[in-house]
């Protein structure tokens, strides 16, 4: 079924009957639910998603899901009661409010002031599902199959898909405060592996946001995501193994700021800064970066991949300040964070689903440019590493010892890049490193938006981005000893 932006209401009937339930009765037992109670909301969501995969030549795979559903939350103090339910009926809210009430005390709550609302429209209503015909789809990912392998004999395997998603949620609170948005979300990935002799290598690109298939498969765009994954295996096909040490690091902008966003970003999100659990605990307006760092959180950036009109809660998402020249100056924060620590949300609620709780997490999390040029940046490397992609990486948020594996990168002699280098990993911690940043490059760039972030078992899109960077005296793991 597809559904358009204009319908006045998709979650609510015009007249009651025993599968539907009305706006009116659905206002009236939140309201009871959450009496007495802090916090809390009625989360809707409705989502069409889809995939298309397409594997050495022929197509792997093709799927549609539909799925509806609410998450009723309440909170008092730090406790929270939820329930959720893929059936949005009378009697499955009445069942969910009676699970949110029992943690209901004798005094109860204050009720906290409700977001404020905002017109801003970050992106647009129209479903990216039916922009495109599912045969021109199919004949997309054909096109990209065909031209890789065109481009290159050395490429042996070509894998491709699509994939988009587009969703309605409203919240409504006690009271009558309700916002609604509407969130559109496409993507594209290519993969590719090149064969020369006995050794095979791979390359990957993607790119995505929150926008329409039309702008997503322009011929331009996904030549170009293949060209650079092409680029990539044929490069790695000349690799040699990465060095082993300490040496400067030399990290190229836009997606290495993935290691920005997990050896850094989840140690600034609130929940783990108001239990004591981050290594950033305790830490506001000291200095906790290299003088130059300046790092936001931007939630407001249009058809980013990251980026919200409103969070999961219904707070307008902000550009949130974290560090600014070395300083930390803020943290992100849902609104049950927020309170228990006595600041405000800054728009960083989020959950997966309907099914799932909000936390505080990221959105576009990048470091704003420096005034250096890149090139004598890198032209002060007598003898380190240039870091241009990541692949999976981990990091401990107690204390923000981090492992990320380097999927392009090449050595540096007397400040010239010299030869591609495989299987490097960059070894620290997130505090660390930010203090080992000795120059920050004019080049900020954020990445193609492919961004997926876990935490908690929950996963939601995000975005990363940064300059230039020279990191000294960076641990790499390699197998040239």
């Amino acid at each position: 079924m597809t559904i358009s932006s204009d319908e006045k209401s998709y979650f609510f009937a015009d007249s009651k009957n025993d599968s539907e339930i009305s706006s009116l009765e659905t206002q009236r037992i939140v309201d009871g639910a959450l009496h007495g109670m802090d916090d809390g909301e009625l989360y809707l969501q409705y989502a069409q998603s889809e995939t298309f995969s397409f594997d050495d030549g022929r197509l792997k795979n093709a799927a549609y899901d539909t799925s509806k559903g609410f998450g009723l939350r309440s909170i008092l103090d730090e406790v929270t009661g939820f329930a959720h339910s893929s059936e949005i009926t009378e009697s499955a809210l009445k069942r969910a409010a009676e699970t949110v009430s029992s943690i209901k005390t004798g005094s109860g709550g204050t009720l906290s002031i409700p977001p404020s609302r905002t017109n801003k429209k970050l992106y647009s209503d129209e479903n990216p599902l039916g922009g495109v015909s599912f045969t021109d789809k199919i004949r997309i990912l054909e096109e990209i199959d065909d031209y890789a392998r065109s481009r290159d004999p050395k490429i042996c395997q070509v894998s491709c898909s699509i994939a988009g998603e587009w969703q309605v949620v409203e919240i409504i609170r006690p009271g009558g405060h309700r916002v609604k948005d509407i969130r559109p979300l496409v993507r594209l990935n290519v993969s590719v592996v090149a064969k020369d002799g006995d050794r095979m290598e791979s390359g990957y690109e993607g790119a995505g946001g929150r926008y329409t298939y039309n702008e997503l498969l322009t011929s331009d765009n996904w030549k170009s995501q293949t060209d650079n994954a092409i680029r990539q295996a044929i490069l790695n096909l000349d690799s040699v193994p990465a060095p082993a040490g300490e040496m400067d690091v030399v990290l190229g902008p836009g997606w290495p700021g993935v290691l920005l966003h997990e050896a850094i970003g989840h140690g600034l999100e609130g929940d783990f800064n108001r239990k004591g659990s981050s290594a950033f605990a305790g830490l506001m307006g000291e200095r906790i970066a290299a003088k130059g760092v300046t790092v936001v959180d931007d939630g407001t950036m249009e058809n980013r991949r990251g980026s919200l009109s409103i969070d999961d809660e219904g707070t307008a998402t902000n550009c949130t300040p974290l560090i600014e020249d070395g300083i930390l100056v803020g943290y992100m924060q849902d609104r049950m964070n927020a309170r228990l620590m006595g600041v405000e949300s800054t728009g960083n609620g989020r959950r997966q689903s309907y099914a799932h709780q909000p936390m505080p997490r990221m959105t576009n999390t990048y470091m704003l440019s420096g005034n250096q040029d890149p090139e004598e940046i890198l032209s002060g490397v007598k003898d380190g590493l240039y870091a241009v992609n990541f692949g999976g990486g981990q990091v401990d948020i107690t204390n923000g010892k981090f492992v990320f594996s380097c999927t392009e990168a090449y050595k540096v002699k007397n400040g010239k890049i010299d030869a591609p280098v495989k299987g490097a990993t960059l070894i620290g911690n997130g505090p660390d490193a930010l203090k080992r940043i000795s120059a920050i490059g004019n080049d900020m760039k954020l990445d193609n938006g492919v961004g997926i972030c876990g935490k908690a078992g929950q996963s939601v899109p995000v975005g990363v981005g940064q300059p230039t960077l020279r990191l000294d005296g960076i641990t790499v793991g390699g197998t040239d000893l």
